[in-house]
């Protein structure tokens, strides 16, 4: 957490800064002999190593990290990643915010249940998974700091809940400068930022340099592809469907290609299905993290709203992509079909990757694709693909 003086200077400096980070646009060398082999051979180590993951229990056991670290600070939730000796380390987080006001009683049993929050202007802050308890409790909806993708303007304490929820994932490092690679969205397609995405980028860049970190950031479609497409020369398209934003990424070798972004997403079809149903956009996520399948035929009201605005989204994704392949000069001459990757928690219904796989037979792209399949671990590929890249910045 910084104090208020501290986040309006920053906001101050948000606002002169202009995109620092130029690892977004540069590829991976994974071969040759260059400086900094080592860190790149440990990397392609971690890319093979499985994940085990955990929820937050509090700031009190958030860790210091004594190594690189990936973070994705996505809509819905946010992840830490940390390379241990046999397997990657993943910690997450829901980034939502329910208030209440102050009062003594409130305060004692809040922290008798270890819910965790923090106060500001008469407001009690509760956050992460507690906050989702609390909305259901009261059938309404979850607030978010960030809304498809990018800070929200309209939380006036939206980067306050993101340092809070944060904190309950990393401390500050135990070498001060360690290399912590942070997920940013790509360009809006249909709604530019006008320069949103820069605030965002730097807003964070700041905060994690006061905790005494080296930032560095990357596009969340490429994470995907560097979490999974190892086995294909890091030669794909990496699809990160989050709660505000699908991002997408062509790569070829390692280099990101061609980035953008829709705002379409999980919250979309959370809210739209609410409002079709007459349901709280948080009950009707619950439901469909806990029961969808898009392999059958839905059952119910709810079922069959999420059914019709996930064909919404997957339709709107995919006809973007094949908008920008055709008008884009940049298409490497790839000899043979390249894989589609999905990752992020709106991929995670049984049956979406297969459904985005039959949408896509009938799309025409200027580049063959060879399959469609589902990450490993959607909800932790994102922050995985960050840490292989903090941990070659980090040679």
């Amino acid at each position: 957490m910084v104090d208020d003086d501290n986040q309006s200077n920053m906001f101050e400096r948000a606002e002169k800064l202009s995109n620092a980070s130029e690892s977004l646009g540069e590829g991976i060398v994974w071969g040759g002999a260059a400086p900094g082999d080592a860190s790149v051979a440990n990397a392609e180590a971690a890319a093979s190593k499985p994940m085990v993951a955990i929820q937050s229990e509090g700031a009190d056991q958030a860790e210091r990290p004594a190594g690189p670290v990936g973070l994705d600070v996505g809509t819905t939730h946010i992840v830490a990643a940390q390379n241990k000796r046999n397997h990657i380390e993943t910690v997450n987080q829901l980034n939502a915010f329910f208030t209440v006001p102050v009062s003594k009683f409130s305060r004692k049993i809040l922290q008798s249940h270890d819910i965790m929050f923090f106060e500001r202007n008469e407001l009690f802050y509760i956050i992460g998974y507690s906050a989702e308890s609390f909305a259901n409790m009261f059938n309404t909806n979850t607030r978010r700091p960030i809304q498809e993708g990018l800070l929200s303007p309209s939380e006036k304490e939206g980067l306050s809940v993101v340092q809070a929820v944060v904190s309950t994932l990393i401390n500050k490092p135990k070498r001060f400068g360690e290399v912590i690679c942070f997920g940013i969205p790509g360009e809006p397609l249909d709604a530019p930022a006008a320069g949103a995405l820069t605030y965002h980028e730097q807003v964070i860049t700041m905060y994690l340099q006061n905790m005494g970190y080296t930032p560095v950031a990357i596009n969340e479609g490429m994470a995907t592809v560097l979490c999974e497409l190892a086995d294909d020369d890091y030669t794909g398209i990496g699809i990160s469907m989050g709660g505000g934003m699908c991002n997408v990424c062509l790569s070829y070798l390692s280099f990101p290609v061609i980035t953008f972004s829709v705002q379409m997403a999980g919250d979309y079809i959370d809210r739209m299905a609410g409002a079709a149903t007459a349901e709280p956009a948080t009950k009707v996520k619950v439901i469909k993290e806990a029961e969808l399948d898009l392999a059958r035929e839905p059952k119910g009201m709810v079922h069959t709203a999420l059914h019709i605005y996930y064909d919404e989204v997957i339709s709107k994704l995919l006809t973007s992509l094949q908008r920008v392949l055709a008008s884009s000069d940049k298409l490497p001459k790839i000899a043979k079909p390249i894989p589609v990757i999905l990752s992020g928690g709106t991929a995670m219904p049984r049956g979406c990757h297969n459904k985005v796989s039959r949408v896509l037979e009938k799309v025409n792209l200027p580049i063959e694709i060879s399959e469609v399949r589902l990450a490993a671990d959607p909800l932790y590929a994102t922050s995985k693909g960050a840490l292989i890249m903090a941990m070659t910045e980090a040679g």
